[in-house]
């Protein structure tokens, strides 16, 4: 895996060891950023569900000025830090060991979130339920982008909360929606 393309483009990071996660592959990771924008020009990113944390070093990597990325798994957490690392800017990165209810509740009352990326276990689609929690605790931005990666059965609906369907395109298996935040 790799860094696609921004500041640290062309610089390699790892995968999770084992089957617990399922990382993003640098085809579907170049798709996502054409679909929602390929660069930005500052704003803070939330991944949930970080794996590896590809998703949010590459949103660093093309503008986005501060991410937070958070995992329950202790393997992921490693090797999200050793990917952050390369970057050889760790100050742009929040990195929580947490569930994605307790991490919520933690960023309570923070900055709002500009870019939120949901991947999380295919089998576990908690998408609206995690969206109906952000945005009681504020944490949703005004013109927010939601992108969510999910498997082909998972349905989801034009619209989470405040959040409606932009684009959808489908890889494989893979389904890339994207959200934009209306009020």
């Amino acid at each position: 895996m790799r860094i696609i393309s921004g500041e640290y483009g062309g610089r390699m990071i790892k995968a999770v060891p084992g089957s617990a996660t399922r990382p993003t592959t640098d085809k579907i990771k170049e798709a996502i950023f054409n679909l929602i924008g390929p660069y930005f020009d500052g704003g803070r990113s939330l991944d949930l569900y970080a794996g590896s944390g590809g998703l949010s070093i590459e949103g660093v990597s093309r503008g986005i000025e501060q991410a937070v990325l958070v995992d329950r798994q202790f393997a992921a957490i490693k090797i999200i830090k050793e990917n952050v690392a390369v970057t050889k800017e760790e100050g742009k990165f929040n990195i929580i060991k947490s569930s994605a209810e307790q991490a919520i509740q933690r960023l309570s009352g923070q900055k709002p979130f500009d870019l939120f990326y949901f991947d999380p276990p295919y089998a576990k689609q908690t998408i609206q339920a995690d969206v109906a929690k952000l945005s009681e605790n504020g944490l949703i931005a005004k013109e927010a982008i939601l992108m969510a990666e999910t498997d082909q059965e998972a349905n989801l609906p034009e619209e989470i909360g405040n959040f409606k369907l932009w684009k959808q395109r489908e890889y494989g298996i893979t389904v890339i929606t994207i959200y934009r935040f209306e009020e």
